[in-house]
């Protein structure tokens, strides 16, 4: 007979991973006792010595479909048990060391057939859940992980919950969010529409103005979307704003409401089936869509007359408009369950708008006063609930990339699962984030937790809601930072409280460029170290030369980098409303090569703004008045789908770009009929080279006036970029043999630029890091930020040792 301790690290809180332990102990007959330590979970255990290495290698084999391991420690125990002194789940003490909170789990299968058993005591409970399922994260107030530290302590258990949460072989032995219809969260609704007044003092979800209860809640909901109205939903982490999906009257009425005239809305369908009868669901998607994390997918929808199914669609036109692909996820919650279905009611659409519950640039609203403050105006019924949100997580945005998954939006059921370091560090990190698509990133002991989603940070409340973030995501995760990372960017709302966060906690604060930051992030993504050629194209980012930054070829590693290339460069004549219209990016690229008067003329015949928009740029290039230098490869992408007369300005980042995209992709499914571009594909000097993207952009001006086919076109300038790209890689290596490009940028959500890129370079014999688990676009360089400060820290300590 031996003791043996036993120390289990991962996503081991959250997911019934004690009384998984427990119930295997008693199978192998095993005396001792199981601990949450909040950064491990810590067995001890009494038994022959063979017992417990079978019983270590079941707990791996074994554990908890929502959990993870990342690595289990066994050694002698320090202190020795009686063999008949049975196994004990004991009460959870704190030790320093790696931390791993669960993010929020969706609806597990077994609670979603409970929810709709009428022989089941939690018959249409709208807060039904278990050990393996249910929200975690966003009810969190401190670790260890137990119902005492989450908003759910407001919720004593009843008896009969209170003895399935002790029964060792209930699915709920030690679920801290179990609750029942006699215990639980209520549900209730408050009046859309509401007055400044109705907003006046209120403080938590539990202080509200009267309204129905319960299931008369949900039933009066349902009863508005039916009707065509609007509803604005809590959720696990924040509010959406739902209609029906099927009811063009409805989604335009969302859109006018909140001024949101083109950008696709996500959508939650019923089932499976659902999808299958909208959109071309492939089988790697189902897992995913079905799975525990319940994320939004992007998935190509039946169109068109080449689509026999295209005519069974119930989805009205505005619900993505021009948009070959729909954002679908499934019902996550109970409240979503038993929106679509609820007994012995009138059935509503099987499909529901289901966008995020926000102002435009504003961060998902989390409580009462927020919905009735700023999503009041914009719907018909609030149906909140008393079960306070501590964290904002809005839904999990993916594609699909080479059949795997490619990150968008990391967010809800992801974070902060972190992203393992190639090598642990002493040092503790702030990554604050970008200003567009904010989310930041803390980093200790060799791990890098991404946040949740925020948004974007012009407006003060993303502000605000960022500083709340990370203070409470540095509490849950026992980190304080040693230095604080932001952009350069000297005006960003980011950068300055890198700074105030700074100076708060007595640390250093660290610029990183923004490109820089994106080459780091897809190299820690891949646990690459070493040195690199990133391959950085996005819409904008700040220039150490004080000139706009976007299509950027970076050599270098964590701790620095060297500008080798770039696309060629343009005049952006017009501040940031050229930066919406791409027409005025379009123009002052063709009027700074051919002059005004060759200009104008090509200008009014491509459509290019109107005559005194023309003149007023040409103004503005002849006296260098609001013109600044840039590279921008998102802005270059929208002169582009001006041009060949796409689309000419951006009701939202990235539509022109988008459209361009859809177009060559339509010419790709199609055929190509274009033969490859012969024109000079970079130029080089001594100091680095450009990519000629400046003639290439004429070519299809030309092409354009001489009426050729616009998705071919479209096509042609992918395939071209494309090959540019590849070439001056190619180039690069000859000049420092560096064999390996990572891919980075929000330029790169374009899967076809992606691919091609890829494919090109693969066949040229580089090794291509590309993201998968962290956004691409700015939603991912606070794991850059976060990296490139470790190494900063880690070569300081460096040097002062030599």
């Amino acid at each position: 007979m031996v003791c043996r301790l036993i120390r289990i690290y991962g996503i081991v809180q959250g997911v019934g991973f004690r009384p998984f332990v427990s119930r295997l102990a008693d199978r192998y007959g095993i005396s001792g006792s199981v601990c949450n330590k909040g950064s491990y979970v810590e067995i001890i255990a009494r038994a022959d010595e063979s017992v417990i290495g079978d019983f270590v290698h079941a707990i791996e084999a074994e554990a908890p479909e929502r959990s993870a391991i990342v690595k289990v420690k066994v050694m002698d125990s320090p202190v020795d048990i009686s063999i008949d002194s049975g196994f004990k789940i004991a009460l959870s003490k704190h030790e320093d060391g790696q931390i791993f909170v669960s993010p929020d789990i969706a609806t597990c299968p077994d609670c979603a057939r409970e929810l709709f058993d009428k022989n089941n005591r939690r018959y249409l409970h709208p807060f039904i859940n278990c050990t393996q399922c249910g929200p975690r994260l966003t009810i969190l107030d401190s670790m260890p992980y137990d119902r005492v530290k989450t908003s759910m302590a407001s919720f004593p258990m009843c008896e009969a919950c209170s003895d399935e949460y002790t029964d060792m072989d209930s699915r709920r032995y030690h679920a801290q969010p179990v609750c029942c219809n006699d215990c639980g969260p209520e549900l209730y609704t408050l009046v859309g529409r509401a007055s400044e007044s109705d907003v006046q003092g209120m403080g938590t979800d539990s202080e509200r103005p009267e309204g129905a209860y319960g299931a008369a809640a949900l039933l009066e909901t349902r009863a508005v979307i039916r009707n065509g109205g609007i509803a604005a939903i809590k959720g696990i982490g924040g509010f959406h704003l739902c209609c029906d999906a099927g009811s063009e009257a409805a989604v335009q009425r969302l859109r006018q409401l909140k001024a949101r005239p083109m950008k696709p809305f996500a959508v939650m369908m019923r089932d499976l089936e659902v999808v299958g009868r909208e959109c071309r669901l492939e089988p790697e998607m189902e897992s995913l869509l079905t799975g525990p994390q319940k994320p939004i997918i992007l998935i190509p929808r039946y169109t068109g007359s080449a689509d026999s199914k295209s005519a069974d669609s119930r989805i009205a036109a505005s619900v993505a408009p021009d948009n070959p692909n729909l954002g679908v996820m499934l019902p996550y919650t109970p409240v979503h369950m038993l929106l679509f279905d609820y007994p012995d009611d009138e059935p509503i659409s099987d499909v529901l708008v289901m966008t995020s519950g926000n102002p435009s640039g504003a961060p998902i609203c989390m409580n009462d006063e927020e919905a009735l403050k700023y999503l009041s105006p914009m719907c018909d019924i609030i149906l909140s609930n008393s079960r306070d949100i501590r964290i904002r997580a809005d839904d999990t945005v993916m594609a699909f990339y080479r059949s795997k998954p490619y990150m968008i939006r990391r967010s809800r059921g992801y974070s902060p699962l972190p992203i393992v370091a190639k090598r642990e560090s002493s040092y503790a990190v702030l990554g604050i984030g970008g200003e567009l698509k904010n989310a930041f990133c803390l980093g200790d002991k060799g791990l890098f937790y991404p946040s949740p989603y925020i948004g974007d940070m012009a407006d003060m409340r993303s502000v605000r809601a960022l500083e709340a973030a990370t203070t409470r995501m540095e509490r849950l995760l026992e980190i304080h930072p040693d230095i604080i990372v932001g952009d350069m960017h000297p005006g960003y709302n980011t950068s300055e409280m890198a700074r105030v966060i700074a100076e708060r906690e007595g640390v250093p604060v660290m610029e990183v460029q923004h490109h820089h930051a994106h080459m780091v992030s897809c190299m820690a993504e891949n646990e690459y170290e070493g040195t690199a050629l990133g391959v950085t194209f996005d819409g904008t980012g700040y220039g150490p030369d004080g000139t706009i930054w976007g299509g950027e070829f970076l050599l270098g590693d964590e701790s620095g980098y060297e500008r080798v290339g770039s696309i060629a460069p343009f005049i952006h004549a017009g501040g940031d409303i050229a930066s919406r219209e791409g027409w005025r990016i379009a123009y002052s690229m063709i009027s700074t090569a051919l002059g005004s008067e060759a200009a104008n003329r090509i200008g009014e015949t491509l459509g290019l703004g109107d005559e005194k928009g023309r003149q007023s740029i040409d103004f503005m290039l002849g006296n260098n008045i609001n013109t600044v230098k840039s590279t921008s490869a998102g802005r270059l992408f929208d002169a582009v789908s001006a041009v060949l007369g796409i689309k000419s300005a951006s009701t939202f980042e990235g539509e022109a770009s988008m459209a361009l995209q859809f177009a060559a992709e339509r010419a790709e499914a199609q055929g190509i009929s274009l033969a490859p571009y012969e024109g000079r594909l970079m130029n080089i000097d001594e100091e680095q080279f450009e990519l000629c993207t400046d003639t290439l952009l004429m070519e299809l001006a030309a092409r354009s006036l001489a009426d050729q086919d616009t998705d071919q076109l479209a096509y042609f300038f992918h395939k071209a970029l494309a090959d540019m790209i590849v070439i001056a890689c190619c180039y690069q290596r000859t000049r420092c043999e560096v064999n390996v490009v990572a891919l980075s940028g929000g330029v790169f959500q374009n899967l076809l630029l992606l691919r091609l890129v890829d494919d090109g370079l693969e066949r040229e014999g580089f090794k291509v890091l590309k993201h998968g688990v962290v956004p691409t676009n700015d939603g991912g360089i606070a794991l850059g930020q976060a990296a490139a400060g470790i190494a900063a820290l880690r070569n300081e300590e460096q040097n002062e040792e030599q």
